[in-house]
């Protein structure tokens, strides 16, 4: 769905603009539990490059955030800044996105992959359809279509065996405990200042549900009650094992909208008493969206509405040489290299003062 034409928005004024330029230059502080990996090194400069930090180590230099269009993001800012945080929405996606790419030196877990069920074989099963799918998924040759398709059949393949293999709820709780993920440095802070605004958060994820929540309840240590969970949602019988999916299989090219049916308040799993802020129907009536992401499908998480102003925040954790110019033509902000939400948080803090 085509977004709605804006109104003609007025100039940001001089001051407000050049606070914004100025979070993008803002320090950002190290992750320590990240990889080191090799920082993606600029020979042209054909965009706007705003460097976030420089590590003190000689070796290891901080992530860079890229703004192909700065006068098009100030413009953006500038009118959801001016119509208030009761049209603002945000919409993030859950694996390389809210979660760590990088994780005590290795590659991090993502929701799928951490989940050990329990039996080997069917563990095995899994990896090695990973093995098979992932490169097919980061590859940036392949066209969309084609790999929408065979994302399907990697989620349809890795659903199947879960069921078969007899995945517990309990197998779930410990392999979270045990799991290689962690939240960006800043999401809590994020939470936290979108929490005070009532502004609503949606986590799409082509990841599992239960185990997102359950990652929310173990990692955070506490509910947020403005946050809803848009993810493959198990059925559990009532021996706590695996029988089936509900609705539409969502994986990493197809999450929109539409799929809201299948989310559930994180705080109605976590026991928060005092019930959901918002009428999740209106939702669709908060027409300014920030949405953050790590895939260029991302984007398609806003397509079930008809927004008036969306400014969007990818990740680009790896492949930087070859998709840094799709990221900065379908991003107005890319942040590289494993970057931390900080300046996520510094910009909703211009939105939203």
């Amino acid at each position: 769905m085509r977004p709605m034409m804006s109104p003609p928005l007025l100039s940001p004024s001089p001051c407000s603009l050049l606070r914004f330029l100025r979070l993008c230059h803002a320090p950002r502080r190290r992750n320590p539990t990240a990889a080191p990996p090799t920082p993606y090194t600029f020979r042209r400069r054909p965009l706007l490059l705003l460097p976030v930090a420089m590590s003190s180590s000689a070796s290891i230099t901080a992530p860079n955030s890229v703004v192909a269009d700065p006068s098009a993001l100030a413009r953006k800012v500038a009118a959801i800044r001016a119509a208030g945080p009761s049209k603002l929405q945000v919409i993030a996606d859950f694996d390389g996105t809210l979660t760590r790419y990088w994780y005590d030196g290795a590659r991090g877990q993502s929701s799928h992959g951490l989940l050990r069920q329990g039996n080997e074989e069917y563990d095995a099963k899994r990896e090695a359809l990973y093995e098979h799918y992932h490169p097919i998924e980061i590859c940036p040759d392949i066209p969309l279509p084609e790999k929408a398709k065979l994302m399907e059949e990697w989620w349809e393949k890795t659903h199947g065996l879960l069921i078969e293999g007899g995945l517990t709820y309990e197998a779930i709780k410990k392999s979270v405990s045990d799991a290689a993920i962690a939240f960006r440095d800043g999401v809590v802070e994020l939470f936290e200042y979108l929490e005070e605004r009532d502004i609503p958060v949606l986590v799409f994820s082509a990841g599992l549900a239960d185990i997102i929540e359950e990652v929310f309840r173990q990692k955070l240590h506490r509910s947020f009650k403005n946050i809803k969970v848009v993810s493959n949602r198990m059925v559990f019988n009532e021996e706590g094992r695996l029988v089936a999916f509900k609705g539409k299989t969502i994986h990493v090219l197809n999450k929109n909208e539409h799929a809201l049916d299948m989310a559930a308040p994180v705080h109605d799993s976590l026991g928060d008493p005092n019930g959901s802020i918002d009428d999740y129907s209106l939702v669709k009536k908060r027409t300014n969206v920030l949405l953050l992401g790590d895939h260029i499908g991302d984007l398609g998480m806003s397509d079930g509405l008809n927004y008036e102003n969306r400014i969007a925040v990818g990740f680009l954790n790896a492949n930087i040489e070859k998709s840094l110019k799709d990221y900065s033509k379908a991003f107005d902000i890319v942040y590289l290299n494993d970057a931390p939400m900080r300046g996520v948080v510094e910009l909703v803090s211009e939105l939203c003062p």
